[in-house]
């Protein structure tokens, strides 16, 4: 039998194991959960308003009194770890406590305030969680930024702008040899502080630098102690708590303001729809970033407003870090995942490959979560069914849909679900705008609600322009009903509405759901994928190939060698065979012009995260691919009488 019979064979045999698996472990875990439920109403434009019936209820006013209150309920509970040379740091709620006070009477003995809000550099990290605590605690703005305006860039010219607008009072590295390139090009006039390895200048002592040790040296003496208490009471609910940066695909990176009314109630709303919470306190390990709102709002918070455990990660799914991530899953069963799809795609195959790891990692879990681009269908069932070989039942596979400006979650799926592609109802207090737009045929997600932003920090031109007549924040994302005539099953993602294009017949292409398609179609060859062709006859593919899954269909490869190039892969004709067959199946199903995928090419080098393609969180920017590879596009579409013996464009037969 042929390498291309084999794969049919083999994946015939995967879907028939995963029938009778599921069919014979259909149970989900005992997991509370709030009822489907919605209310809707009509506006005059014909927008379709949807709310939760739940009312939304009380929550404190800040975050410090979540910590204040644990410190207290159970003092003694690990609150954070990372990895030390000698196990785990752990660092108690009473010790965090401790911690954050410390360091808060330290930046207000500093002139740290409103106007000169603290800037961290650094990846995750105890340290820096407690820098962040310390500040938002007296009412001191944080501003986590991205690590890689800081360690991939060459110019440093959008962290320069970032520090210029921010104004900060302080600014702090893990590590100051790591960023001492980014430092010496921004810092003038503000304190550095370091947790090791102060920067040696040029020339040398010339950046001087604090120790994070230093700002934990000393309690605050009597009247610094009686400043960081009136400042903590004077935290409201306005009050800014942080600074976080979208990715500035579309221009300059906005600074959106997080108050501590956004950041609580949507914790408040979150529990009240997954009161399985209260149950047992959650406990994580995650390498989300703290510079995004997935991992720095939505799951250090939940943490800490339920008491949970959190284990920093300090590995990422990229190449040379996912051996970290892969260390503190086999030690540490968690009861809650979080990831974004590129996570589960490297972690499916070790755990297929690792039963210990596999055991570990689902003996307490109560919930798989993804978010922040959809989860590929294949990705999904090999989830529940490792789940069922290791545990004999399935996984909760939960979602969400928000954004930074909404601190994040704006819905949240609270009910158990069958595939990719739904994010839920709106949390209570939130309400979910469908507005028509015209000659698009979509419906643009708006959303009101204590968890939505008031604006941009130092940017009210910007601000003016977030919300509608009705005081909705315009989202940019397309949403639709999954059963109009249901609306408790809940919304679908319908795309970004900056991606979509049309072909030159006049076809929209709606890229969102399309390329999650495409990406399950292409399943194991494809990682990612861009959608290009706007004004073009027909839908070209850029694909950013799986290496793991790429290699597995080549048989003469011995697992224990070591892999080949990605240019030799991508050539080797099972990994061509295996992504035609896999679109040419997508094409029958999908025949029209805006459905249908006439060209590809695969691409050898990785999307950049310094020149954008790629966030930190591993998602793909659309608009920055095709830019940049500009001259690929052209090549992918290529006239055949121009360039009829190219070898890398796969050409698939109309029907």
């Amino acid at each position: 039998m042929g390498t291309s019979e084999q794969r049919l064979a083999s994946l015939a045999e995967s879907g028939r194991v995963l029938a009778e698996s599921l069919d014979s472990h259909s149970t989900l875990p005992p997991l509370h959960l709030a009822p489907a439920a919605v209310t809707t109403r009509t506006l005059p434009d014909g927008s379709l308003v949807l709310s939760s019936p739940q009312e939304l209820g009380p929550y404190p006013r800040c975050l410090g009194e979540h910590l204040r209150y644990w410190a207290t309920a159970a003092p003694d509970r690990t609150f954070l770890a990372e990895r030390a040379e000698n196990g785990w740091r752990r660092i108690s709620y009473a010790a965090a406590l401790d911690a954050v006070e410390r360091i808060a009477g330290a930046l207000l003995a500093r002139g740290l305030g409103p106007d000169r809000p603290v800037v961290l550099l650094s990846d995750n990290g105890v340290d820096h969680a407690l820098l962040q605590l310390g500040g938002m605690h007296v009412g001191i703005p944080v501003a986590p930024l991205s690590p890689a305006y800081s360690l991939l860039s060459t110019d440093h010219a959008q962290l320069r702008y970032l520090i210029e607008l921010l104004t900060p009072g302080l600014v702090y590295a893990a590590d100051g040899g790591r960023f001492a390139a980014a430092l010496a090009a921004l810092l003038d006039g503000v304190e550095l502080v370091v947790g090791a390895n102060p920067p040696a200048g040029n020339p040398p002592g010339s950046m001087p630098a604090t120790l994070f040790s230093q700002l934990l040296a000393h309690p605050p003496e009597a009247a610094l102690a009686e400043l960081v208490a009136a400042r903590f009471a004077a935290v409201g609910p306005d009050t800014v708590a942080k600074l976080l940066f979208t990715s500035g695909s579309t221009g300059r990176p906005k600074g959106v303001l997080n108050t501590q009314r956004m950041l609580c109630s949507n914790q408040q709303a979150l529990a009240q729809v997954w009161p399985f919470l209260a149950e047992r306190p959650p406990v994580m390990v995650d390498w989300l970033p703290w510079s995004h709102t997935f991992g720095g709002n939505h799951n250090f918070n939940l943490v800490l407003r339920n008491g949970g455990t959190l284990y920093v990660d300090g590995g990422k799914p990229a190449p040379g870090l996912f051996d970290t991530t892969l260390r503190n899953l086999r030690e540490v069963p968690g009861t809650l995942c979080f990831n974004v799809p590129r996570g589960y795609d490297l972690l499916v195959p070790h755990l297929e490959r690792d039963a210990a790891l596999r055991a570990t990692f689902f003996r307490d879990l109560d919930v798989l979560f993804y978010a922040a681009a959809a989860l590929p269908q294949h990705l999904w069932e090999s989830l529940e069914r490792l789940a069922v070989q290791a545990t004999g039942r399935r996984v909760a596979m939960l979602s969400a849909w928000g954004s930074t400006e909404t601190a994040p979650s704006a819905t949240q799926v609270h009910f158990f679900i069958e595939r990719a592609g739904v994010i839920g109802l709106p949390g209570p207090g939130t309400e979910v705008k469908l507005a028509p737009l015209p000659h698009s045929g979509k419906l643009e997600l708006r959303v009101k609600g204590p968890n939505v932003t008031p604006g941009y920090w130092r940017r009210p031109e910007l601000t003016a322009a977030l919300f509608d007549e009705d005081g909705f924040l315009k989202m940019g994302d397309a949403g639709r009903l999954a059963d109009p005539a249901n609306p408790a099953a809940g919304l679908l993602f319908d795309g970004r509405l900056a991606e979509n294009f049309k072909l030159a017949t006049g076809s929209w292409v709606h890229v969102g759901a399309l390329r999650a398609e495409l990406i399950t179609a292409g399943a194991p060859v494809v990682q990612d994928l861009v959608v290009a062709g706007h004004d073009r006859e027909e839908i070209g593919i850029l694909v950013f190939p799986d290496p793991a899954g790429c290699r597995g269909l080549c048989p003469d490869l011995p697992v224990e060698a070591p892999a080949p190039p990605i240019p030799e892969l991508i050539r080797r004709p099972e990994v061509r065979q295996a992504l035609a067959a896999g679109l040419a199946a997508h094409n029958a199903r999908n025949p029209a012009s805006s459905r249908r995928v006439a060209r590809a090419l695969l691409l050898a080098d990785p999307p950049s995260i310094d020149a954008g393609e790629i966030t930190d969180k591993a998602y793909l920017n659309q608009r920055a691919v095709l830019e940049r590879r500009a001259a690929l596009v052209e090549r992918l579409f290529g006239e055949d009488r121009e360039n009829p013996e190219d070898p890398e464009v796969l050409r698939l037969e109309p029907r």
